[in-house]
């Protein structure tokens, strides 16, 4: 048997302390194509929790994963809702949820507080390929939720949620130095308000 000679490249020492390398941030206008603002589950796997899961854990979940939006499924992995920071940190659906049912805080689950799938905002893929950012969010003017799911079908043609959407990773990728009369935009009706009432 041939035996191919092998030279490893010589390893360097460090004479100081390196930097990171990061990746540029990425600056985009009004113009840019809303395809740039999505959250692709392509490359991205989206968090969830399953729909039995105690409140508590999920709020667990969704800090140590650096996320303020978690899918939650049933068994058959379908979506049927979704839980954001707001209701996990805030008590107004707990304790409501606890109200309704006499349960303990410890007895409520993901599904009890979410935002079930039947009120939730979606767009096709196709749909948002042909918007800019400011098409998107002028087509979005009357919603005051946070979030748009963009869906896609798949070579099933069963329907499949691609990719997310987020009111607030527009306001903060576009760069917009919101006046402080303005208030942060927690939804797409206050970017509205932003874009259309002032220059960006």
């Amino acid at each position: 048997m041939n035996q191919v000679a092998f030279a490893p490249k010589t390893l360097i020492k460090f004479s100081a302390a390196p930097r990171l390398k990061s990746p540029s941030a990425k600056r985009l206008t009004t113009e840019s194509p809303a395809l740039d603002v999505l959250t692709d589950f392509q490359t991205l796997k989206p968090h969830s929790v399953a729909a039995d899961t105690p409140v508590d854990e999920a709020h667990l979940k969704m800090r140590y994963s650096g996320v303020r939006l978690l899918f939650v499924t049933d068994k058959n992995e379908h979506c049927i809702g979704i839980l954001t920071a707001k209701e996990l940190i805030g008590t107004r659906r707990i304790n409501l949820a606890m109200q309704q049912r006499n349960l303990d805080r410890d007895e409520i689950t993901a599904d009890m507080i979410m935002t079930s799938w039947d009120k939730l905002s979606a767009m096709t893929l196709e749909q948002l390929s042909a918007l800019t950012i400011e098409d998107l969010v002028l087509v979005m003017e009357d919603v005051t939720e946070q979030h748009l799911l963009i869906t896609q079908y798949d070579d099933h043609n069963a329907l499949t949620i691609r990719g997310l959407i987020s009111a607030t990773d527009i306001q903060n990728t576009v760069g917009k130095q919101v006046s402080t009369v303005v208030p942060v935009a927690s939804s797409f009706a206050d970017i509205c308000q932003v874009i259309t009432g002032h220059d960006l």
